[in-house]
């Protein structure tokens, strides 16, 4: 029987596209890059964000910890939720969100049996 109770760790990634930005948001995110580099990211409750000198795509890296009855959804809504709040807050446009989920928690348990470890699922349910 599966503890619904039991917290478990998600690695949740949103990616999507600027859209629409004005010369200010444009000339902020260019005056900022180099603290966005992705190789220098990492998966934080806080959320890391992500984008390069094209200023077109970016990431937002969350870890997120949950329990309850469904904790992909939980972890899905909190990841989108806080990406679209960062975003509406800078004043900053945004189209083709996707959202994707491993869960750490399986995969630790998965290495901890000797099994394979999970992979990468794309969790678009909203």
């Amino acid at each position: 029987m599966h503890d619904v109770s039991a917290e478990r760790v998600f690695r949740v990634t949103v990616r999507g596209r600027f859209l629409d930005l004005t010369a200010k948001a444009r000339s902020y995110l260019m005056g900022s890059v180099d603290e966005h580099d992705i190789m220098k990211s990492g998966y934080t409750a806080e959320g890391t964000f992500t984008y390069d000198k094209r200023i077109d795509f970016f990431n937002f890296r969350y870890e997120v910890r949950v329990g309850g009855d469904d904790p992909e959804t939980a972890a899905h809504v909190h990841g989108l939720a806080e990406t679209e709040g960062f975003l509406n807050t800078m004043g900053f446009g945004f189209r083709d969100l996707k959202v994707t989920l491993v869960d750490m928690s399986a995969m630790w348990a998965d290495q901890r049996l000797g099994g394979r470890s999970s992979t990468p699922t794309d969790n678009s349910l909203l």
